[in-house]
């Protein structure tokens, strides 16, 4: 599988554990099982600073409770380059995303842009595929690393792709400025505002998970896909009723 294994998922050196709530989305949701997080990060460096922002993430969710999924695109072909998608990097990249709840997306800022790398593993997400859909319902946390001064012109982006694949992108997000300056030489984060960043939007991104876990059928639940689908509606009061149009109030 095209899985990164997680180094160290309990070590957690930049955390004070003196203000860590294990269990963040407590009582806004059933958290059994455990909520699912694909990530998805942005560049294939060996030293690569949104894969290595992406593991502390997963090490966090980890520690809130949810079960991770690192994404490696090592091998993904750009879109349409192979016929059919006929690529097991592809088909597992789908079939991690139709697994998940929430994800996480991770880019670099490059040209003043998400990565061509993090743009490919997205397009490969159809919005429908066989009568499901890998992204919709979905809960999203964006996050973005820079070589200079912070930016969000990546995370602007990804939540703009996020509102496209229909998807529910947490308010909270990630920017770290200078990421060479900000992971020691193990690879891992240093104390300092922006990993707390990363703590913040975790927690908030399981909040927002187990929140929407007994709704997300509902929620994306659309007249046009019933439609498409040839199911009519019913009545969520009484569901033998059939369906009427309430005519307007004249004004």
């Amino acid at each position: 599988m095209r899985l990164r294994e997680l180094p160290d998922a309990t070590h957690l050196p930049a955390l004070d554990p003196r203000y860590v709530i294990k269990r963040p989305g407590q009582g806004l949701g059933p958290d059994q099982p455990p909520p699912r997080i694909l990530l998805l990060y942005g560049s294939l460096r060996p030293r690569s600073y949104s894969r290595l922002a992406v593991e502390e993430a997963a090490r966090l969710l980890q520690l809130f409770g949810a079960e991770t999924r690192i994404f490696d695109p090592f091998d993904l072909p750009f879109p349409d380059q192979i016929p059919d998608d006929n690529h097991p990097a592809i088909m597992e990249l789908r079939e991690h995303s139709l697994w998940s709840e929430g994800q996480v997306w991770c880019s670099p800022e490059r040209h003043g842009q998400i990565t061509g790398l993090m743009k490919a593993q997205i397009d490969h997400l159809p919005l429908a595929m066989k009568g499901m859909r890998p992204t919709q319902g979905r809960t999203l946390a964006v996050m973005q690393v820079s070589g200079g001064s912070q930016s969000f012109n990546a995370v602007n982006t990804l939540r703009l792709m996020g509102r496209w694949m229909r998807m529910f992108t947490i308010p909270n997000q990630s920017s770290i400025a200078k990421a060479y300056q900000e992971f020691d030489e193990a690879g891992r984060m240093r104390p300092s505002s922006f990993y707390d960043r990363i703590v913040d939007v975790m927690e908030e991104l399981i909040r927002f998970t187990l929140l929407a876990r007994p709704y997300t059928d509902q929620l994306v639940d659309r007249y046009s896909e019933r439609k498409e689908a040839g199911h009519p509606a019913r009545n969520l009061a009484d569901p033998a009723a059939p369906v009427v149009a309430v005519p307007s109030k004249s004004t």
